[in-house]
């Protein structure tokens, strides 16, 4: 099941165990000292391929934001059976819990360059995020590419997700043209937004990306 981490249909209540954010951990300094990048494209623009030559090349740790919370849903905690439940009810998941995940993901982890993967994907989480913790990523990996091309390729991989069919990938389309596309373009006033084409082989499409993360390296 796709989680949706767009503006909630309704805000939590009370009785809601809405999560504090904040961009500490226990020793009060984790979140003040990493680097990353928001890395976005639409279904079957391989971002996934991307991401694992990424980290196997230079050492970033990949936080997808739906992995995280179908992790989260299926945990048992309070907040992930508050995940379970909004989804059952047909609601959206509050942007501050994703956040609050990706950030907790970050302060359990020993690395400190980080790639994020499928957020921010709305103008809510945009603001959210740069609401709580304030920080800007190095730059935003846009893997562009035709939409006939990446609906090939997600219907023609195996062990894909159950919602690989052609009515829900264009529906995926349709969110990620009205939702997402729009941050990245509010994004590209005040950060680097390095746009590459994703239809090459995988290999091609990583050697136009390696420069761009030799640099973060190298000033690390």
């Amino acid at each position: 099941m796709a989680l949706s981490t767009a503006s909630e249909s309704r805000r939590a209540g009370p009785q809601d165990p809405m999560p504090s954010v904040s961009t500490h951990d226990s020793s009060g300094a984790k979140l003040k000292n990493f680097k990353f990048v928001f890395v976005t494209g639409g279904p079957g623009s391989g971002k996934s391929t991307q991401c694992a030559k990424i980290v196997e090349n230079f050492g970033f740790e990949h936080l997808s934001a739906g992995d995280l919370l179908r992790a989260e849903q299926n945990s048992g905690t309070e907040i992930g059976n508050m995940i379970k439940d909004l989804i059952k009810e047909g609601k959206l998941v509050p942007s501050e819990v994703t956040v609050k995940l990706i950030l907790k993901a970050i302060s359990e982890s020993t690395n400190d360059k980080f790639l994020i993967d499928g957020f921010p994907r709305n103008e809510e989480n945009r603001e959210v995020w740069d609401r709580v913790t304030g920080l800007k990523p190095e730059f935003i990996l846009f893997i562009t590419g035709s939409e006939e091309e990446m609906e090939r390729r997600v219907l023609s991989r195996t062990g894909g997700r159950d919602d690989d069919n052609v009515e829900t990938i264009r529906n995926r389309f349709k969110v990620f043209n009205e939702s997402t596309l729009p941050v990245i373009k509010r994004y590209e006033t005040n950060t680097t937004v390095h746009k590459v084409n994703g239809l090459h082989s995988a290999d091609e499409v990583f050697a136009s990306i390696r420069p761009l993360f030799e640099l973060i390296v190298q000033a690390s």
